[in-house]
């Protein structure tokens, strides 16, 4: 505690005295070269007392016992090996002082009540520091480990403070601190209402385990305290599952949606749609190993690139699908599933024999990169701009399917196929540029999926059969009821696995959408029109 207090003296009279707080502490480090361990304690106060930011690495030098002394003139100096010499380097600058013996130069001691001191001088630097960043990792540091030692420390950082954030934790880590002190009842009160403010897990384990060492009194507070931590802390709970929820159903949403066309319009069963996402997966793993090869600069942008090669590959993909093998096979639903299935063996095998069964590595750009905290929940950049992505198609394929002619031939044919071919529309190449849309859509879906999932030939798979969910649990053919399906879908099975557990989860997610499929043959939102009614 003596050197606590001796710590405090200088740090308040280096806030008094600017002066002092900038005075040289080279004199003060070299003068460590033949100090004892009670004299060395003394001088790291000193030392902490300047003020300087500089002395920093010095100091964390002197805790790793990677401080030398030089023979010839008992300066002090960090060191680095050269070879089977030694580099010395200024303790205040890092710079180099040229290379000296192994023999030449003593190392300074330091023992276990050092290190102790030299941690309560660097929380006091950091404290101190012309940089809020690191005034704020100090106050961060301090609250993650409380203790009645930091509490002088804080107090006194905090009558300077100016920053509005810095200063906030400053006040939770003083709380924390306070709370495991010998202060007064109604201070320790304050406390417990501050961590109950400041919330969180920690604060429950904080309140906890000072529950035992507090007076009698205060424990009901601590009750209150930790209960109401406890309620807000499910509530944000709860709001994360719905974000995860709304995460998982803007994937469906990606993988559904084109499907929802295909089926909608023409009727067909294609079992080869997860394949179309695969493709697309694969389209961003060549873009990407290109651009790692000839242009490193442009990876940041490797998805805006790929988006377009993965649609015109998976459209063209499917165009020839449509071309070459469903449009013998209309009205025979059955055979046409058949043929699907058959197409997606033969792609999952074709990718196999050229890029291997082995997952391959689609990196994330760094804006798609991280975290960032919302409340009491945590968004992962990811995520965030595949709901944002998710919604921008379904938004396009609304003004295309309202807006545009080839958008009113598609719901012409969907409504009463014979009499759009009776005014002329062109029914087949409807069919086909139909299937070459929903197919590149597909393979822009499998774009967002592999910044989320392992790029493989089974990767469409996974999808498949949750996207056929979708679609008829929303209304076949129906962009709106494909949005709310996928959604409601994602939000369900996200609060059924924490109970259910995740293969149950998806079992009771069928049975449910069979119960209501028994309700609502049409799913959700139903299509009108002749053709759709008979």
């Amino acid at each position: 505690m003596a050197i606590r207090f001796v710590s405090l003296i200088f740090l308040i009279l280096s806030f008094a005295t600017p002066s002092l707080a900038q005075s040289d502490p080279k004199p003060l480090i070299d003068q460590l070269s033949d100090a004892n361990f009670q004299q060395a304690e003394e001088l790291i106060a000193q030392i902490a007392a300047t003020g300087d930011a500089r002395v920093v690495p010095a100091l964390e030098a002197f805790a790793e016992g990677d401080l030398y002394a030089r023979k010839s003139d008992d300066a002090v100096f960090m060191t680095k090996p050269a070879g089977s010499k030694l580099e010395l380097l200024d303790p205040l600058t890092g710079e180099s002082a040229g290379e000296v013996a192994k023999s030449a130069v003593s190392k300074v001691k330091v023992n276990n009540n050092l290190r102790r001191a030299i941690r309560a001088a660097l929380g006091g630097l950091t404290l101190m520091s012309p940089n809020p960043k690191a005034r704020l990792q100090a106050a961060n540091t301090m609250l993650a480990a409380p203790s009645e030692d930091n509490l002088e420390l804080i107090e006194t950082a905090l009558a300077k403070e100016t920053d509005g954030e810095v200063r906030a934790r400053m006040e939770e880590a003083r709380a924390v601190s306070l709370l495991t002190s010998g202060r007064s009842i109604e201070e320790k009160r304050e406390a417990i209402e501050r961590i109950r403010n400041y919330g969180g897990r920690d604060a429950i384990g904080v309140l906890r385990g000072a529950y035992g060492s507090v007076d009698a009194s205060l424990q009901p507070d601590i009750d209150k305290a930790i209960g109401a931590i406890e309620s807000e802390i499910a509530l944000w709970d709860m709001a994360q599952n719905v974000w995860y929820g709304l995460s998982l159903g803007s994937v469906l949403l990606l993988a559904a949606i084109g499907l929802a066309i295909t089926f909608g319009v023409m009727g067909i069963i294609n079992m080869a749609h997860g394949e179309m996402v695969m493709l697309g997966a694969y389209s961003t793993f060549v873009v990407q190993d290109i651009i790692r090869s000839s242009a490193p600069q442009l990876f940041d942008w490797s998805l805006a690139i790929a988006l377009p090669v993965a649609f015109l590959v998976t459209a063209a993909a499917g165009l020839a699908i449509e071309r070459g093998v469903i449009r013998f096979l209309y009205g025979r639903p059955l055979e046409t599933l058949l043929a699907t299935w058959g197409i997606s063996l033969i792609l999952q095998q074709a990718i196999r024999s050229i890029f291997g069964p082995t997952n391959q590595e689609v990196g994330n750009p760094s804006w798609m990169s991280g975290s960032f905290p919302l409340g009491g929940m945590t968004v992962t950049w990811n995520r965030m701009w595949i709901i944002i992505f998710s919604l921008s198609i379904f938004v396009a394929l609304l003004v295309l399917m309202k807006k545009s002619s080839f958008g009113l031939q598609m719901r012409a044919v969907t409504q009463n196929r014979r009499m759009a071919s009776s005014m002329g529309i062109r029914t087949p190449w409807v069919d086909a540029f139909t299937f070459a849309l929903g197919s590149g859509i597909a393979g822009i879906a499998g774009v967002a999926l592999s910044q989320i999932d392992n790029v493989s030939p089974n990767l469409g798979q996974s999808y498949i059969i949750d996207s056929f969910m979708v679609v008829v649990f929303g209304g076949v053919g129906n962009l709106w009821g494909t949005l709310v399906g996928a959604l409601s879908l994602g939000v369900l099975n996200k609060f059924l696995e924490p109970w259910a557990g995740a293969v149950l989860g998806k079992i009771l997610v069928l049975v449910l959408i069979i119960l209501f499929i028994q309700k609502r043959p049409r799913g959700l939102f139903a299509l009108k029109g002749r053709a759709v009614e008979a």
